[in-house]
């Protein structure tokens, strides 16, 4: 799985959600390989917006329509100075990778010194976190080969999530997320607390 994160401050965001809308209803059932997306708007005005797709060719094949350009030159626009990307080849989907029913996404952007092994944490069984922390519906995490990562976590509410924050899981599991934890710099955490999807035909549930 490929994923691109799509990051700005915004100047419309009511046109940025309409036109978000658009390129789902109009493209995204032509769009070869897409198969879902992430997007919302932080409390100070940056989008964020986690695609996924099948590959990275399939990405690129999708950005060379000339209908694709028509629409970003329009979304663009929404956006109060350039838009930032990153390309996730190393992209992984954890318990059941969300929901476009969820009502809370957390996004978390930072850096890991060894992406391979978060990579192997994060792919393991997650039975005891989906037990500990129902409100965890799943996520995605994308990497690049220098550490830099985008996860989203997705929950069903925001009221949820704040009262899971104060659980302690077993001593075990603190340990091994302590660890992960100690390998990640400069971590930031961008709420989204009106997150909208959009899923592929065939994709399912899982955006």
């Amino acid at each position: 799985m490929f994923i691109q994160i799509i990051q700005g401050k915004v100047r419309d965001a009511g046109e940025m959600r309409r036109l978000s809308d658009e390129w789902r209803d109009q493209m995204g059932s032509s769009a070869q390989g897409w198969l879902g997306g992430t997007y919302g708007i932080t409390d100070d005005n940056e989008f964020v917006g986690v695609v996924r797709f099948e590959s990275r060719e399939a990405a690129a094949r999708n950005s060379t329509k000339p209908e694709q350009g028509e629409w970003w030159s329009r979304m663009e626009a929404c956006f109060d100075g350039p838009a930032s990307f990153h390309d996730c080849d190393n992209a992984v989907m954890f318990l059941n990778g969300g929901s476009d029913d969820a009502g809370f996404v957390q996004v978390i952007q930072g850096r890991v010194s060894d992406p391979e092994r978060f990579r192997h944490f994060m792919e393991q069984p997650m039975d005891m976190l989906h037990e500990q922390r129902p409100e965890i519906i799943g996520g995605t995490i994308g990497m690049e080969p220098d550490g830099w990562f985008t996860e989203t976590v997705a929950f069903r509410s925001e009221a949820e999530a704040r009262e899971g924050e104060q659980k302690e899981l077993p001593e075990q599991a603190q340990r091994d997320w302590a660890d992960e934890m100690a390998m990640m710099n400069d971590v930031r955490y961008l709420d989204l607390h009106h997150p909208w999807f959009a899923s592929a035909p065939m994709a399912g549930m899982t955006s």
